[in-house]
């Protein structure tokens, strides 16, 4: 409990600023990824408004209650819960030695998931249906009997389609504009974006996983056939996206530039895995994190 709460300067002021068990409830919403997420679902925004929408100053004021909605209710909600079930004692993902779970973490991240809701329906339906859609996800993603988070496969499901495109789908609805054809393939291909992605965050700790008995996708596909995955999933997302340039008249060769940043990660990593270590494989997910951004950038200069 002492590490947990002074292990850095974060946490010293946290634990000292906030009464009682309160930070270690914010840190179970793993505030860590926050800006992670924030910064896919504004591309939806971006995408909606274009540029010139940025411009106008306007958009912030706009965005700001369903970013929040989005990534502190929805997504807060959801790595607090999953914390509750998971009751991990070790490194998580965006949170390093998780403090003990306070008394009402459950009870806590209900209210968020619900609260968000609620609040939900004062914007554009989409955005409701859609955060209504990834709180269910979220309950069969984490929460026993259901718990799909460990199975294989559903588990990628649920995150291409959660993360790859209601994510930045529910940032477009938020701005009421209907949803058209060329920039519905748009979001559509980050679908297949995330689902190359997901495998790749779990080939560094495949010795851990096995350890354990946890049987993840990349563990099941083993590490050729989840870089091969990979490949697929991205080459698809691209043609996807060059779809969508033919259907809305943009520039789309541009897409090359994230198509070979994303290739420069994968084919080398294919070619040498066999004798990559797990900490080559942990670079390489980083290296894939950076070609992911590079594509948010590049596709919203295409279309926005």
């Amino acid at each position: 409990m002492s590490d947990a709460r002074t292990r850095n300067v974060w946490r010293r002021w946290g634990y000292g600023v906030f009464p009682g068990d309160l930070f270690s409830y914010i840190l179970h919403m793993r505030p860590a990824e926050w800006p992670i997420m924030a910064a896919h679902t504004a591309f939806g925004y971006v995408l909606a408004v274009g540029w010139q929408g940025v411009g106008r100053g306007a958009w912030l004021h706009d965005a700001l209650l369903p970013l929040v909605l989005w990534v502190v209710f929805l997504n807060g909600g959801t790595l607090a819960i999953n914390s509750v079930f998971d009751r991990d004692e070790g490194d998580i993902g965006y949170l390093n030695a998780p403090p003990p779970l306070p008394r009402y973490l459950l009870h806590f991240s209900v209210a968020l998931l619900a609260g968000g809701q609620l609040l939900a329906l004062r914007l554009p339906a989409g955005f409701s249906i859609a955060y209504a859609i990834c709180f269910v996800l979220s309950i069969l993603y984490s929460v026993p009997p259901f718990r799909f988070k460990a199975v294989a496969g559903v588990d990628w499901v649920i995150n291409m389609w959660g993360f790859g495109t209601l994510t930045p789908y529910a940032a477009w609805a938020a701005t009421g504009r209907p949803l058209d054809f060329g920039h519905g393939l748009v979001l559509l291909a980050f679908c297949p974006l995330f689902a190359g992605l997901y495998p790749l965050t779990q080939l560094y700790q495949f010795d851990e996983d096995r350890r354990r008995g946890d049987r993840t996708l990349a563990l099941i596909l083993g590490m050729r056939k989840s870089l091969l995955v990979a490949i697929a999933c991205v080459v698809l997302a691209f043609g996807l996206l060059g779809w969508a340039g033919v259907v809305l008249q943009a520039p789309a060769l541009a897409l090359a530039a994230p198509l070979a940043a994303w290739l420069a990660v994968l084919l080398p990593w294919f070619a040498r895995h066999a004798s990559w270590t797990a900490a080559d494989h942990q670079r390489g997910m980083y290296r894939a994190l950076t070609a992911w951004a590079i594509t948010d950038v590049v596709v919203l200069l295409v279309f926005a």
